[in-house]
């Protein structure tokens, strides 16, 4: 669901005291034009703000605020479904017929490149975004051949959701760092008179974008890669397998419950809530959500685990992008640099535990005092690992998710799902 600019710092004392429009205070010299290489950034109206169903309530308060100092320079939210894959197929229709009725874009972070690379998105100007204060690794995910295609907005790292209160109750101290340790801790747990019919653990597992995630977390939490620093495909491994064999493995043997292969986020969220999973592996905007359900004050995060210690998750989180057939780019911009503030980040942190790309609200310790999962988020994302960066990105995901769909069902081993997925990757990425 997750830019106090030097120009912004020079803003007015009125302004200040409504922070969250700091970095709306322009984008130019007179307000109506900036440049980035060949693009100008030109027109002030009516923009529009296209994004994934918003399951927390928090955008358009935000949005609110902006209308409110912009009158004449308002933005729309578009919301488009929660499905990923949706998404992504929405925003490309919009860009294949030049239209204009969509202005900034809020991309999943692993589709910058493929947007980018099709002319769908406009390089935006560096310097117009405090990078530098930024993680790292997210800043990297809204480059392309070394030019900025996009505003890291929200960061996002997988973590791993765990009832505290059971585990307590069965003697366990502390959350499992391997999966080895998940199933023992589970087994323990399941034989408590208060989790009977519980299930142990869940994921992401529908055949959408989430299973991707998902099965490259755990080929990477196995030791192995999806593709290497090259870019290649390297699936058919016995590090992938290992990977590939515990989800499947954990589908047989009921640790994951047969209806979790339908399971999207809401859907995971939604039955950790209601008491019926121990382990839910799902982003740090459920957080907040899960604390105003039955489940608040019993349950904790930690480090998605791996085969022999700490996992790694796939690096998530959202780039705002502008469509380069869009009007208006000058307004669109200023909101781009509003809505990607360190105050917005903030505001999002607070309201939905959208995860910042900011370093210093991590290392806030009041903050850290107040969301207590902000330390093992961090280093979520400083861990995790980019899904494939590819221009062909559509065809690779669709790939991953049709042959690891087959195995997590049982229609194909580990080894051939795996044997078939090296095949088609190493297709798609020749193109």
């Amino acid at each position: 669901m997750k830019t106090t600019t030097a120009r912004a710092l020079r803003c007015s004392a009125a302004l200040a005291a409504a922070a969250l429009l700091l970095a709306a205070c322009g984008s130019s010299d007179d307000g109506s034009t900036a440049q980035s290489g060949t693009t100008s950034f030109t027109g002030r109206g009516p923009i529009t703000f296209v994004a994934g169903k918003d399951t927390t309530g928090a955008v358009q308060p935000v949005l609110d605020q902006w209308n409110k100092l912009h009158p004449k320079e308002k933005v729309t939210f578009i919301q488009l479904p929660t499905d990923a894959d949706a998404q992504r197929q929405q925003m490309i229709q919009n860009a294949e017929t030049k239209s204009d009725a969509y202005t900034v874009l809020s991309l999943d972070v692993v589709w910058t490149s493929e947007f980018a690379a099709h002319q769908w998105i406009d390089r935006l100007p560096a310097q117009s975004f405090p990078l530098d204060r930024m993680l790292k690794p997210v800043v990297e995910t809204a480059k392309y051949r070394g030019g900025l295609y996009a505003a890291p907005s929200s960061s996002d790292g997988g973590l791993l959701y765990y009832r505290t209160d059971l585990l307590k109750q069965a003697g366990i101290s502390k959350a499992p760092t391997t999966w080895a340790e998940l199933k023992a801790d589970c087994a323990k747990v399941k034989k408590l008179p208060a989790a009977k019919g519980m299930s142990c653990y869940a994921g992401q597992f529908q055949k959408y974008e989430g299973l991707t995630v998902n099965f490259s977390e755990a080929v990477n939490s196995a030791g192995g890669v999806v593709t290497d620093a090259n870019g290649r495909p390297d699936v058919d491994t016995p590090q992938a397998k290992k990977g590939l064999d515990f989800l499947a493995g954990s589908f047989r043997d009921g640790t994951i419950p047969k209806e979790a292969i339908t399971y999207q986020e809401e859907d995971g969220r939604q039955a950790f809530q209601a008491g019926k999973l121990v382990f839910l592996r799902n982003w740090p905007y459920m957080y907040a959500l899960a604390g105003k359900s039955k489940v608040a004050g019993k349950y904790a995060v930690a480090p998605l685990p791996g085969l022999t210690g700490p996992g790694s998750s796939s690096l998530g989180g959202h780039n705002l992008a502008l469509s380069s057939f869009a009007r208006n780019k000058a307004t669109a911009l200023d909101f781009m640099k509003f809505y990607s503030s360190e105050t917005t980040a903030k505001t999002f942190l607070e309201k939905a535990s959208l995860a910042p790309p900011y370093a210093a609200l991590y290392d806030d310790a009041a903050l850290a005092r107040q969301y207590p999962y902000l330390p093992v988020l961090k280093q979520s994302i400083l861990r995790a690992v980019p899904r494939p960066r590819v221009v062909g990105y559509g065809d690779v995901t669709s790939a991953i998710q049709q042959e690891a769909y087959a195995a997590l069902t049982g229609t194909k081993s580990s080894a051939q799902a795996l044997k078939d997925l090296q095949s088609k990757l190493q297709k798609s990425t020749a193109q």
